[in-house]
Parts: structure tokens; C-alpha cells; sequence
């Protein structure tokens, strides 16, 4: 038992460890891309919070790794500690972890982001009390609520069972309805929410994610733009639109009559395009002099060395999944199991590069007397009896709707194609401006930051 607690100590140490780091990265992350001029306490608290509390709850899920896979042994048996009372407390013990994080989760999407976004929206109108203003952001954050309690209900009250009588009464139905959520202690219900948000999250993931694994690599490698060369470019550009002005404007002198209105609004247009470019002139002008360009200039070549570990990192783990995908697609149980595969078919590269999986024992008795009793190690999949193999209490809350199961399935056949497409454009694409991003133009002058504030 001292050892269970050892262990288990051993695991939330790691999981504290990394609550610190993420507190502090979520502070130093909000405070230098949040705006200088409109910031409120409450909404870099707010901000901060949340992606903390999105990055803990990812940070649970290798703790609860460790603690499911250091109850065996290499060789696939159980340790002596680690009896049905002591794997049923660290069962628990990474449940209530999860029943809590994720529940925060759900407060913090439904609840407090919302009401704190429409909240200071609201403020943005002239003559607004803070009294109406906590009216108009309560009013909008119900509609938050009721989403939230729809998706508890559907997910409380849709068992993954029906009852095996087709004559049962509707009363029979509807008390098998109150046992399956009363054995689950709400489970479904917060699984069910949580599953929902994570199909927003793969979203993101297919659109955002798989595009920059292709990218970020591919523009480490490329590089930026000579500064020197960009604002050679920069100053022809600025001399020819002035130029175009003073030919416009040279048109109203000659006659004294007003510019025709397509000639204004071509001059509005010259005019911004000048604004930009002027802009663009300071900023490269204060790059090509900073010390920060020469550093990095210097440090070229491991850039590079940085963009081939990443790009190689980035496609072990996209042939990974499509091996894995492909798996499921020719061994799986089905669409309605949720592709659960019973067993590994296909060798998965990234498999091999973890560490040794979890397995289980399969006892061998030959039939002959005084033969001792032999262990053969298997990797624990669906077809392992269920009292060798402890799942990790995360699948129990991603993986409990074999509907959700099918949409990952087809995300991650959507994530290979958005990669491969990004791959091939980010190929096809010249160097980045060493000002990406920095100069919009749908900036308007009271964004016009100095360049010190991004390179200083």
C-alpha cells in the first residue's frame, strides 16, 4: 500500500509540477499579445484562466497514462501493490480530477467567458451604466446556458443500452433511463458536453493545426525576406503612388473645377495605399538597423536544423495516423462501434517510438504434469479480458458515444488532407515578409504601434 501511495505521489507531482509551468505560460503568453490600450483586469483574468485551465486538463491526460501503465510490469503482470482496491482508488482518484477540470471547462465556455465578453462589449455604447450592462450580459449568456443544458440533458438521457423487452411498459423505459444516469453519476452528461466542445476543437485542429505543421516547418527553413531588399521595394512603391497623387491632384488645378467622383475615391485609395506603405517604411527601416536581425541572421543555421526536426516530427506523426487510420478502416469493428479496431494490424511508426505499451498476460498449460506455468505478454486492446487491462479514465469520457468515436475517425482523414494540402502550398510559396503581420491593412492610425513594441 506504501508503494500505491508512492506512485500515486510520484503522479501528481508531475501533474503540479506542470500546473506551475502552465500558470506561468498563461500569464506570460496573454500579457504580450493582449492590446496595450484596451486591456481590463477582468478580461486578462478571464483570459488567463481559460487557458489554464484548457491547458491543465491536457496535462491530466499523460498523468493519467503514467498512473494506468506503472501498475505493470514489463513483462505485462500486475505489481504487487496494485490490487483491485488500489487500482479502483487511482481510478478515481484521475476521475474526480477529470469530473472537476472538465466541469470548470463547461462553466468557464457557458458561463463566464461569454458573460464577460458581452459584458465589456455592452460598455463600448455611450451612456451605459453598469447596471444595464450586467442586464444585456446576462441576457445573452442564458442563450450559453441553455446550450449547456441541452447538451447535459441529451447526453444524461440517451443511454448507450436499451432495454432487451420490447414489451416493456413506458414507465419501464423511462425508470431504465433514471438507473443509467444514476449508475454513471452524470458521466454521460459531462462526456457528452465535453465530446461536443472537442468536435469544435478538432475543427480547429483540421483548419488551423494541420496547416501550420506543414507551414512552420517549411518557413523556418525558407526564412524571411532580405530587410534591406524589402525596403528597396518598399521606397519604389512609395514613389510611385505619390506620384499617381500628384497626377490626380494635378487635374484639379489645371481647370479649378472638383475631381469627377471616381477620381476621389481612386484618391482616398492612393492616399491609404501611401499610409501603409509609409508605415511599412519605419518598420523596415528599424529591422534592417536592430540588433535582433544580425542575431538572427547568425543564427540561420539552426533555424534551419529546426524546421527539418519539426518537418520530420510533423510527418512521423501524420504517416502514423494515417496507418492508423487505415487500420481502422480494414480491421475495425465498424461506423456503429466507432471504428473501434480489435487489435494492432498495421505496424504504426510512432507506436514503436513510445514507450513499451501496456500488456497483459495469456497463461499457457501445456497439459502435461510439473510443467510450470508460462506468461505470454500481449498489447491490451478490445479483445484483452477486462480484468487484466485498466483504461485510462480519459477514453471513458472521449470515447463513451461511438458517434463521437466515428467523427475523430473522419477528422483525422480530414487533418491528413488539409496537411498534404498545406505542405504543397507552403512549397509552392515564396519567403514571408520580415514584417508579416505586423502592418495590416485594415489597421487604422490609432493601432500604428511603434516598432519597438514588437522588436524592442
Amino acid at each position: 500500500m506504501a508503494a500505491a501511495s508512492s506512485e500515486l505521489l510520484t503522479g501528481w507531482c508531475l501533474f503540479g509540477l506542470s500546473l506551475l509551468a502552465i500558470l506561468a505560460f498563461c500569464w506570460v503568453y496573454v500579457r504580450k499579445y493582449q492590446s496595450r490600450r484596451e486591456s481590463e483586469v477582468v478580461s486578462t483574468i478571464t483570459a488567463i484562466f481559460a487557458l489554464a485551465i484548457a491547458l491543465i486538463t491536457s496535462a491530466l491526460l499523460p498523468v493519467d497514462i503514467f498512473l494506468v501503465s506503472y501498475m505493470k510490469n514489463q513483462n505485462g503482470t500486475f505489481k504487487e501493490w496494485a490490487d483491485a482496491n488500489v487500482k479502483r482508488q487511482i481510478e478515481d482518484t484521475v476521475l474526480y480530477g477529470y469530473y472537476t477540470l472538465y466541469s470548470i471547462v463547461l462553466f468557464s465556455v457557458f458561463l463566464w467567458i461569454p458573460f464577460v465578453y458581452f459584458y465589456y462589449e455592452e460598455k463600448d455604447e455611450d451612456d451605459t451604466s453598469s447596471c444595464s450592462q450586467f442586464q444585456a450580459a446576462l441576457k445573452y449568456t442564458l442563450g450559453f446556458l441553455m446550450v449547456c443544458a441541452v447538451l447535459l440533458l441529451i447526453g444524461a438521457f440517451v443511454p448507450l443500452d436499451v432495454p432487451q423487452k420490447r414489451n416493456s411498459t413506458e414507465w419501464e423505459k423511462v425508470k431504465f433511463l433514471f438507473e443509467e444516469l444514476g449508475s454513471s453519476h452524470g458521466l454521460a452528461a459531462l462526456s457528452f458536453s465535453i465530446s461536443s466542445l472537442t468536435l469544435i476543437g478538432m475543427l480547429a485542429a483540421v483548419t488551423y493545426t494541420a496547416y501550420g505543421m506543414s507551414a512552420l516547418p517549411l518557413n523556418l527553413i525558407k526564412g524571411t525576406r532580405s530587410p534591406t531588399y524589402e525596403r528597396l521595394e518598399n521606397t519604389e512603391d512609395i514613389e510611385e503612388v505619390e506620384q499617381r497623387i500628384l497626377r490626380i491632384k494635378s487635374k484639379q488645378c489645371k481647370d479649378g473645377r472638383p475631381l469627377p467622383t471616381r477620381d476621389r475615391r481612386t484618391l482616398q485609395q492612393l492616399e491609404e495605399r501611401l499610409r501603409i506603405l509609409r508605415r511599412r517604411e519605419r518598420h523596415l527601416e528599424f529591422i534592417e538597423k536592430s540588433c535582433w536581425t544580425k542575431f538572427r541572421g547568425a543564427m540561420r543555421p539552426l533555424q534551419i536544423i529546426w524546421g527539418v526536426f519539426f518537418i520530420l516530427v510533423a510527418l512521423l506523426f501524420t504517416i502514423s495516423l494515417f496507418l492508423s487510420n487505415l487500420d481502422k478502416a480494414l480491421h475495425s469493428a465498424g461506423i456503429n462501434s466507432g471504428f473501434i479496431i480489435l487489435g494492432t494490424n498495421l505496424t504504426n511508426p510512432l507506436n514503436m517510438l513510445l514507450p513499451v505499451l501496456q500488456t497483459h498476460n495469456m497463461t499457457l498449460v501445456d497439459g502435461q504434469p510439473g510443467n510450470v506455468t508460462t506468461y505470454v505478454p500481449k498489447v491490451c486492446d478490445a479483445d484483452a479480458p477486462k480484468d487484466q487491462c485498466t483504461i485510462t479514465r480519459t477514453y471513458l469520457f472521449l470515447h463513451k458515444f461511438w458517434f463521437f468515436s466515428a467523427a475523430y475517425y473522419f477528422g483525422n482523414w480530414a487533418f491528413i488532407a488539409v496537411f498534404l494540402i498545406g505542405l504543397i502550398v507552403s512549397c509552392c510559396k515564396g519567403k514571408k515578409s520580415v514584417i508579416e503581420g505586423e502592418v495590416d491593412e485594415d489597421d487604422s492610425d490609432i493601432s500604428d504601434d511603434e516598432p519597438c513594441v514588437y522588436y524592442g
